[in-house]
């Protein structure tokens, strides 16, 4: 891998690990605090959805910071590559929310969830990607050819 190909990958994994570590602030001030009243004023069933829908930002946010945390690691040297791409290392499923439920929840629970569902499906294609083959020929040829495919 070139010289920018690592500080584009070391940029890429530096923003998205302040983006989850803010998200998972937020997400911790509000579940834990500020989203009391919001919870308190629902029914009881929906406040059972509600902290359940807490804890699936919570196992999102927690999967994409450790998946994060061993990519810094390999930037770091501490880790070997191939070593990442073991099954335990990759960033896993994350609980799926239904939009129906996402659409009763409280505005501000609701721009958590829905933060945290693009947050994992990012980094999950990026993770993805990094146990696909290095291309070995230029990138247009690369274009080129995926264009080929698609028609």
């Amino acid at each position: 891998m070139g010289d920018n190909n690592i500080q584009l990958r070391r940029r890429l994994v530096d923003t998205l690990y302040v983006e989850s570590m803010l998200l998972a602030d937020e997400a911790r001030g509000y579940f834990d605090d500020a989203g009391r009243g919001d919870r308190d004023m629902l029914d009881g069933l929906s406040r059972v959805v509600f902290s359940c829908e807490s804890m699936k930002v919570t196992t999102r946010l927690m999967h994409v910071i450790a998946w994060l945390l061993t990519q810094r690691a390999v930037l770091a040297g501490e880790l070997r590559a191939h070593d990442a791409l073991d099954p335990s290392r990759r960033l896993g499923d994350a609980p799926e929310s239904e939009d129906a439920v996402i659409d009763t929840m409280p505005d501000a629970a609701r721009i958590l969830i829905v933060a945290s569902i693009d947050l994992h499906r990012r980094v999950g294609r990026f993770d993805r990607a990094q146990g696909e083959p290095v291309l070995t020929v230029s990138p247009a040829r690369a274009m080129i050819d995926r264009l080929a495919l698609s028609f």
